[in-house]
């Protein structure tokens, strides 16, 4: 048996939540159903379907050995057929090791009594052997900076909520030398731990965000680490792949140009090591939020913001023909900017805990990709910033896949990911709202009715949404879902139809009806587990193909996301 250990005011002001939605369905009527044809053409390749979805993140290192952190690391590498990474913060934060929200440390440098470096790679060692235990392929953040390095190390730990955030751990080194041979022995250490072959295929980002407080230096300074740090690493392992800067969203005109600065710095600055013109870039990476508020007793999101954001960094990188070719990382992609923050402090943030989290992203995913094809972007990966949050209330509502090991609707919509093809087939709904539509207004006149529909050997999955930024209550789509372009032995298909929604693979809901238990009971505890596993809207059905062509209708509620898979 589980024992929790709620804190008390938290889990009181986690039921206004749901309270409030509630109150909220029972003002007025729903709006009349909407009609949406979806059209599959199985025969239509549109190219690769990547795996960019397959990226996760967090800001507590030392959560990702936790036991919950080990399970959910497991269920992740477990529903991919392709590597999972994972990205963390605080890999060379000082510290004993105890976790906290917004915090980790591993203790990598300090110095000892005669100012002699001492380096310490127990706690790393703990981080990565969970990563190879569960198969997950590491992000390697390079940050941030040890209390013995920082040019302003008082105060150091920071006690988020309470106090500044941006302490010690963020400022320069008082010596770039000391600082690259710390990421040179890091390095040395990984390869011969785990071998070079695993370590040269990681991605090794240097710092977070350096953009606003996360780095309290100036550009340059940040290329300077950037120079010194990648030095370090290819010296420690010749072609490992180093890139960055990892900046904010450029909705900030700020960001903009510090991301246009750095891969200035990389073309054509000086090297601050070398002497020479630029600097080894792999990868680029910057990242991407929208943002939630709370009215009328409803979260309303804004997905249109967030694409505003990849549309604009999208741009940028276009800007550097030397530079298209090379990959592009999203390392943090998210709705919002507070992963730790909860919702019952902060309402906003609601969405995480029901299906509207699961609908948004599929979305995200979606018109993600459609602007990286618009502008010629090789995208490699994009980072949901979500984990788990051990010690935590249940449902408390950080941005989280599972919550004392249950698991929450984005992990279901992570596991429909995992059941799609690798090649894309054309897919077009009638209820689908355009890329600059989205751009412009979000979808908040309209919701956004859509699917992707990918192939493998005699299998076809599609993924379809319903979708728009508000959480009011709102009727289901009528969805008319046809199969084009079967081939001629596919006469009889199998179809069947997972679902996350309100009343579907939403252990959220269920622990809603059983009173919102603080501590459930081992029977209780069970049923949420069984409540929050995928599962099928409907009983598998046998269907007629006639003439290569099948059809089924079902209802997509709002902030649903339904998988389709069709075998024959």
């Amino acid at each position: 048996m589980r024992v929790r250990r709620a804190r008390g005011f938290a889990w009181i002001l986690a039921l206004a939540f749901p309270l409030l939605l509630l109150a909220s369905a029972r003002r007025g009527g729903l709006p009349a159903r909407q009609k949406v044809r979806i059209v599959v053409n199985a025969s239509a390749a549109e190219g690769p379907f990547p795996p960019v979805w397959a990226w996760v993140g967090h800001d507590e290192s030392n959560y990702t050995y936790s036991e919950e952190g080990r399970e959910l690391l497991r269920q992740l590498a477990y529903l991919s057929p392709v590597p999972v990474h994972d990205r963390t913060h605080n890999l060379l934060t000082s510290g004993n090791g105890a976790p906290a929200l917004k915090w980790g440390s591993t203790d990598a440098y300090t110095l000892d009594a005669s100012g002699h470096p001492v380096y310490n790679w127990a706690i790393l060692d703990k981080i990565f052997d969970a990563y190879r235990a569960a198969g997950i392929a590491p992000y390697v953040e390079i940050g941030f900076m040890p209390k013995a390095l920082s040019t302003r190390p008082e105060p150091y730990q920071h006690h988020w909520p309470h106090g500044p955030l941006f302490t010690g751990w963020s400022y320069p080194p008082r010596s770039y030398k000391a600082w690259a041979d710390l990421v040179y022995r890091w390095v040395r250490h990984m390869v011969r731990r785990y071998g070079v072959a695993r370590v040269r295929a990681w991605e090794w980002e240097v710092w977070n965000e350096p953009d606003i407080s996360y780095w309290h230096g100036t550009p340059e300074q940040y290329e300077k680490l950037y120079d010194y740090t990648a030095d370090a690493v290819r010296r420690a392992l010749p072609g490992a792949r180093v890139g960055g800067p990892a900046t904010t969203g450029p909705s900030s005109p700020a960001a903009a140009r510090f991301l246009e600065g750095f891969l200035r710095h990389c073309v054509s600055g000086k090297n601050y090591v070398t002497g020479r013109t630029g600097a080894p870039l792999d990868f680029i990476s910057f990242h991407a939020k929208g943002i939630t508020r709370f009215a009328d007793g409803q979260v309303e999101m804004n997905l249109g913001k967030q694409l505003r954001d990849i549309d604009r960094e999208f741009q940028i990188v276009a800007g550097f023909p030397s530079l298209r070719r090379l990959p592009v990382v999203l390392s943090e992609s998210d709705p919002e900017g507070c992963a730790a923050c909860d919702a019952a402090s902060h309402p906003e943030e609601g969405y995480r805990l029901t299906s509207q989290y699961a609908s948004y992203e599929a979305d995200l995913l979606e018109n993600t990709l459609a602007l990286a094809g618009r502008y010629s972007i090789r995208l490699q990966g994009a980072v949901t910033w979500a984990f788990t949050f051990p010690g935590q209330p249940l449902f408390a509502g950080q941005r989280a896949f599972s919550t004392d090991g249950v698991a929450l609707p984005l992990l279901d919509l992570f596991r429909m990911y995992g059941l799609l093809g690798r090649e894309r087939v054309a897919a077009r709904s009638t209820g689908a709202l355009n890329l600059d539509e989205i751009l412009e207004s979000s979808a908040r006149a309209s919701p956004d009715v859509d699917a992707i529909a990918t192939r493998g050997s005699r299998r076809i999955a599609v993924l379809v949404w319903n979708y728009d930024d508000s959480s009011a209550p709102a009727s289901s789509a009528a969805i008319d879902f046809e199969i084009q372009g079967l081939p001629p032995n596919a006469r009889r298909i199998l179809v069947e139809r997972f679902q996350v929604d309100r009343d579907h693979s939403n252990s959220y809901t269920a622990w809603r009806e059983m009173g919102s238990p603080r501590d459930p009971t081992p029977a209780e505890y069970a049923r949420l587990k069984a409540a929050g596993r995928l599962g099928l809207a409907d009983s598998p059905r046998w269907l007629s193909a006639k003439a290569g062509v099948a059809a089924l209708s079902f209802p997509e509620p709002r902030q649903g996301v339904s998988l389709v898979i069709v075998t024959w």
